[in-house]
């Protein structure tokens, strides 16, 4: 038996013949959970049990992966509806393809994307990553990921693009590789994502400092950006974009007046970045205080005839 399971097969090598098996089952003193796997226990089945069960139905090489594996590794905030579970390419765990409350996914390099320790097996988070990359909707949803695998400290965005090499064909390849760069440099999440290549950028504003640990009389915070040259802090509210995963570093944050610290602070949301016209105008604000505390003009205008920021600069 494994860890609160049984297959059949284990029962006739263990000298239990499928009669005795069968009565049990019918008397409700054991429990069915996937063909040819049961519970010899009765009531509710854990979350772990369930997953056991799972795996063992869909064979030997049955890896967790998707959304099953991002749920071991902490990425996801409660349990995905249906179990993802990634087998050989070659192998079709049943005729019909489907397993209940299963989703099966095909690969031909599940020994290399494999956790070499994890049990249940689990796919690599690298790995995981990519995989929910692939499956993504958008590249907004993309990177999303990204941001949750390295903000919640699951890897690196070195190890992502390492694992990244390892695939010769990927989709949105090259956005996710400048993606890295980015969430590798502290941009992690998407609206500072926005802030960076929708104002900063484009604007001539000079590159602020991620995740900036400062230290106070109160003690230790955290800003999204800071101008340090210029005591400029760009708060940006996550809550207002990604209210579910943004809340873990929302909340390690005072955003109380940082007076104490002679930073000046600037708070942007979700509808400052939401199209050019406002990331413009929003870059003009920035640009502004940024010039004010300054010898020297900051910020030009972008490739948008309307940018109000020269004039704001100047």
């Amino acid at each position: 038996m494994e860890s609160g399971v049984i297959t059949r097969a284990q029962l006739t090598r263990s000298g239990l013949d499928a009669w005795t098996a069968d009565n049990r089952l019918r008397y409700g003193r054991w429990q069915r959970l996937q063909r040819g796997v049961y519970a010899p226990f009765t009531g509710d089945p854990a979350r772990e049990i369930v997953i056991r069960a799972a795996l063992l139905r869909a064979g030997p090489s049955a890896t967790l992966s998707h959304w099953s594996a991002a749920e071991r590794h902490g990425l996801l905030d409660k349990p995905s509806p249906r179990i993802h579970i990634a087998v050989l390419a070659a192998r079709n765990p049943v005729r019909s393809g489907k397993i209940p409350g299963v989703v099966i996914h095909r690969s031909t390099s599940i020994w290399r994307t494999r956790h070499p320790a994890m049990s249940p097996p689990c796919t690599r988070v690298e790995d995981t990553v990519l995989d929910l990359i692939q499956a993504a909707a958008t590249f907004e949803d993309a990177y999303e990921w990204i941001c949750r695998a390295i903000g919640r400290k699951r890897t690196t965005a070195d190890r992502i693009r390492e694992a990244l090499d390892a695939r010769p064909k990927f989709r949105w390849r090259r956005d996710i590789g400048l993606a890295l760069g980015e969430a590798g440099e502290g941009t992690l999440s998407l609206l500072e994502l926005r802030y960076v290549r929708g104002v900063e950028r484009p604007h001539g504003l000079p590159a602020a400092r991620r995740q900036a640990r400062i230290r106070t009389q109160s003690g230790s915070r955290y800003l999204d950006n800071l101008y340090e040259d210029y005591s400029l802090c760009v708060e940006l509210d996550g809550t207002a974009a990604h209210p579910a995963d943004e809340q873990w570093r929302d909340k390690r944050r005072d955003r109380a007046n940082l007076a104490v610290a002679q930073i000046v602070t600037m708070h942007i949301g979700f509808l400052d970045l939401r199209d050019q016209e406002h990331r413009c105008a929003t870059a003009a604000e920035v640009a502004k205080i940024l010039s004010d505390r300054s010898s020297i003009p900051v910020g030009r205008p972008c490739t948008r005839s309307a940018c109000p920021v020269g004039r704001a600069a100047s």
